[in-house]
């Protein structure tokens, strides 16, 4: 987005929203529910505690001890680029089809749900207008003009085979939609709220066809709370690829499926951004689209953009999820990116990532291995009332001394594992790990010192005082390695 647009953008919000507002994270003081409402905050997602508070009043919550971090809220960029119209017939130019083997085998009926977190969507265009399995999660607005946008996606993912228009990859997909732009513009805390509310429905596949340069750790953790609630969250890479590709968020983070743009010639388009986070590539060029009747009469458009790459595999992991029920969304993640074509150099590379969408490849794929207790990178997302309010239970405890687990790590989205084990007293604990993977043992209270650092594959520590909990700590020592953990303990 240029930089006056980005002002007028600011000034736009800040007249239309009621008042300037922040997005505050309570901690667990008792009463910090109770205050951030008199304050007049609104929760936006109970289990993170995440709030939107009016900014005057923040500074009487942090004197209170109830905030553990806050930030002005901001606006969100969506990441189509200029818009060009197509003319009727629209489904021959739909060239993605044969792109990704959408028309090579046939979609199944509704199953697993695809959720648009975006701008809301026009419910009275011909191809939502009657279309089952259709639900809107909040009430949804198109009055500005870049509400425009959660249109154009939502069509992609499902636009049905009803004889009008364009088709989506997932024609009889359970789509759902979740209006980010209350004031007419994509916002941050709109967007942890549609990602939060969506995960609560139970697993399924999130779309967010929005980014930028700025990190939100809150974000983040609506993130990795979907995730840990068995979602699979699909996000566009950015449109910076000509401009040095700079960190787009929430691409950019762990557990996040990146979706790069290819063109015609299944080649990565120019505009795409290039990033280590990149998983797989789909057609974002050319992409005919429907648009709101008020905006657009005829009621379609052709677009291009990483923000129609991602909506074609949310739509197709969707699909793959359906025929295949039986998978975990750690197992779908790994499988899309597996699956896929490669259109680039052999093996992974920062543009395409493992390479062009294959739905045909994709629905008879082998089934990867899990990978158990996703997210567990950091203590808070392990130890109870952390990141989630149980955590997750030990490896091993004074119980149960011996222990195993198999799992898997990657440099970009999943960069560590974390794990919390029993050190019994007067005994010898040793972590074992098989893969191409580092092991060390650290400190519970303070992760900076090391225990024990392994050294071919085994990492030892003598714990010569009372039994405590530590953590092991297993890293990737190549991009992308599977392994396993075993944990025992014995006198020497």
């Amino acid at each position: 987005m240029a930089p006056r647009l980005l002002i007028a953008v600011a000034m736009f919000f800040m007249a239309a929203a009621p008042a300037r507002a922040d997005l505050v994270q309570l901690n667990w003081t008792h009463g910090g529910d109770q205050l951030a409402r008199a304050a007049g905050g609104t929760e936006l997602a109970p289990e993170l505690r995440i709030w939107r508070v009016p900014a005057y009043a923040v500074a009487d919550l942090r004197r209170a001890g109830v905030v553990r971090l806050s930030h002005t809220e901001r606006l969100v960029p969506t990441l189509g680029l200029a818009l060009q119209q197509a003319t009727d017939p629209l489904v021959p130019q739909q060239w993605w089809r044969v792109a990704v083997g959408a028309d090579a085998v046939d979609s199944p009926g509704p199953g697993k749900p695809v959720t648009v977190v975006d701008s809301g969507i026009d419910l009275t265009h011909p191809e939502f207008a009657s279309r089952p399995n259709t639900t809107a999660l909040n009430r949804q607005t198109i009055d500005e003009i870049d509400e425009d946008h959660g249109t154009e996606v939502s069509s992609v993912i499902g636009a049905p085979n009803n004889g009008v228009g364009v088709v989506g990859v997932y024609p009889n997909a359970v789509l759902r939609v979740w209006d980010a732009s209350p004031f007419g513009f994509l916002s941050e805390g709109s967007a942890i709220q549609g990602i939060y509310e969506a995960a609560k429905l139970g697993p399924g596949v999130i779309n967010l066809s929005f980014g930028g340069e700025d990190d939100d750790p809150l974000l983040d953790d609506a993130i990795r709370f979907a995730f840990r609630e068995g979602s699979l969250i699909v996000a566009a890479a950015g449109n910076d690829g000509s401009t040095g590709s700079p960190p787009n968020y929430p691409a950019f983070y762990p557990h996040v499926l990146t979706i790069a743009a290819t063109n015609e010639d299944n080649r990565v388009a120019a505009f795409s951004s290039i990033s280590p986070t990149v998983d797989l590539a789909a057609p974002g060029v050319n992409i005919p689209v429907a648009e709101p009747i008020s905006q657009e009469p005829g009621g379609y458009i052709s677009a291009s953009g990483t923000s129609f790459a991602s909506p074609l595999v949310a739509g197709a992991a969707a699909w793959v999820w359906t025929v295949r029920p039986d998978l975990d969304n750690t197992q779908l993640f790994e499988l899309m990116r597996r699956s896929a074509t490669d259109i680039a150099a052999p093996g992974f590379d920062s543009a395409s990532g493992y390479g062009l969408l294959n739905i045909p490849r994709a629905l008879g794929f082998r089934t990867p291995k899990q990978d158990p207790q996703e997210p567990n990178e950091q203590p808070r997302e392990i130890e109870a009332h952390g990141l989630f309010p149980s955590g997750v239970p030990p490896l091993t405890t004074p119980a149960r001394p011996a222990g195993s687990i198999s799992a898997r790590v990657d440099h970009a989205e999943d960069p560590l594992d974390l794990y919390r084990i029993w050190a019994p007293g007067k005994r010898t604990l040793r972590a074992r790990v098989t893969g191409a993977v580092r092991v060390r043992l650290l400190e519970r209270a303070n992760r900076v010192h090391s225990l024990a650092i392994g050294k071919n594959g085994v990492a030892v520590y003598r714990n010569l005082g009372a039994g405590r909990y530590v953590y092991v700590e297993v890293l990737p020592a190549t991009r992308l390695a599977e392994y396993q953990l075993r944990i025992t303990a014995a006198r020497k």
